[in-house]
């Protein structure tokens, strides 16, 4: 006689992973704090690399990344850049867009809504004026993005949407977060 399986993956998440993740953090919130890190070294003009490798989560440092990720990021020609990568604003765009994804499918997988395909585009607008410090009350970064899902899914464009508001970056963008600068002569 066979034994029937329960399919515990929905949208390519393992919702019962997910679920023992979540009553774990219930359980133990010291288990919640997080620290991701990222390391940066200036190229040239407006040239620059990142390397992400190391964090630390669920109480200890993760030792799963053997090798870091590179981000290289650039200007366009237009902006004085050579083109080496997407510009910091564009990173914004693609954190956005991944974390607002990564946090629909997550949580329509925690509630057994299936997705087919997800797909997205984002506009950002941004003023150079305020960047160039040719106004004060033109603001700096982008004054509005505008997010457009395509999402193939039995449940309502509204829950979809409901989904996506637990996005961390979306939190991050939306809302002021202090950010502490220091520099140090070498």
């Amino acid at each position: 006689m066979s034994q029937a399986t329960i399919n515990t993956v929905v949208n390519g998440v393992d919702v019962e992973r997910m679920g023992a993740t979540v009553q774990a953090v219930q359980q133990n919130p010291t288990l919640a704090a997080f620290q991701f890190r990222a390391a940066n070294r200036w190229i040239t003009g407006g040239h620059n690399r990142s390397t992400i490798q190391s964090f630390y989560g669920a109480g200890q440092e993760d030792t799963v990344r053997t090798q870091p990720f590179v981000l290289d990021a650039d200007e366009p020609p237009v902006l004085l850049g050579e083109d080496h990568g997407a510009n910091p604003v564009e990173y914004v765009l693609h954190a956005l867009a991944a974390c607002l994804t990564t946090s629909l499918v997550y949580h329509a997988a925690a509630r057994g809504i299936r997705i087919e395909s997800v797909e997205s585009r984002l506009e950002g607008d941004l003023d150079l004026r305020g960047f160039l410090g040719l106004s004060d009350t033109v603001r700096r970064g982008y004054r509005q993005i505008r997010v457009h899902f395509a999402i193939k899914s039995d449940a309502p464009a509204e829950q979809l949407k409901e989904l996506t508001t637990f996005s961390p970056v979306h939190d991050i963008v939306s809302n002021p977060v202090p950010v502490q600068i220091t520099i140090e002569s070498r």
